[in-house]
């Protein structure tokens, strides 16, 4: 598990002499695509470390639709309400990229989180990154066009999971960037016509990364800087 454990950006932040408890009451697991974590208003009963998989945070817009008000991967932690005294989820959390985790229970968390000082720091840190995240995806979401927060998620996408081959249906887009399936379909084919993604029953695959950075709007490195100071 050491090796899961430093994957980790959170973790790994963690001095090497107050790793091995942390470590000891944690537990390796695999989450599945579309699998959900949490519900909003339901208790929080386990927090996750990703590893190589992605979170979303999802919030209902009416009973049909939901909009995507942030990501969460190997940078951080899923279940952030219990560092702040809530114990229940505000919004739905649903693996968007399946792979690894690190899961610990939430009432083990608590302990751990209580009696481990780096930990703490790490986390306050970053809930300060993640709640820039969430404001800057909004404001992208509001005044950008389809196509650069298209290019944005994807960035924001592979820099969580890793790589750049993803599973994605244009109505899973949708709900992710809040636009309708005909404007993700546009902006898909925009990026597929300049040679930056290629895309075909589903299979999304990035070709020329500096290109999709490029057709991104300024909050992606907006977001990454935010990030990178935080983990320092």
């Amino acid at each position: 598990m050491d090796e899961e454990f430093v994957a980790n950006r959170v973790l790994a932040s963690i001095p090497t002499v107050n790793r091995t408890h942390l470590r000891a009451r944690l537990e390796p697991v695999t989450l599945k695509f579309r699998q959900v974590l949490y519900e909003p208003g339901r208790t929080i009963r386990h927090v996750y470390f990703p590893v190589d998989c992605l979170i979303s945070l999802l919030t209902a817009v009416d009973r049909r639709r939901s909009l995507e008000v942030g990501m969460v991967g190997n940078e951080g932690m899923a279940g952030m309400p219990f560092i702040l005294g809530v114990g229940k989820s505000g919004v739905r959390a649903i693996v968007q990229g399946g792979g690894r985790a690190l899961r610990m229970a939430s009432a083990t968390f608590l302990e751990e989180f209580n009696r481990n000082p780096p930990l703490q720091q790490a986390l306050y840190r970053y809930t300060f990154a993640l709640m820039t995240q969430i404001s800057q995806t909004a404001a992208c979401n509001r005044f950008h066009e389809a196509d650069a927060r298209l290019a944005r998620w994807l960035l924001m996408t592979r820099d969580r999971v890793g790589g750049t081959d993803f599973f994605l249906t244009h109505e899973f887009l949708s709900h992710m960037l809040g636009l309708r399936r005909e404007a993700v379909t546009q902006a898909a084919s925009g990026l597929k016509r300049r040679g930056v993604i290629e895309y075909s029953r589903g299979r999304l695959r990035i070709l020329n990364e500096r290109k999709l950075e490029s057709s991104s709007c300024v909050c992606y490195r907006a977001v990454q800087a935010i990030f990178r100071r935080a983990q320092t």
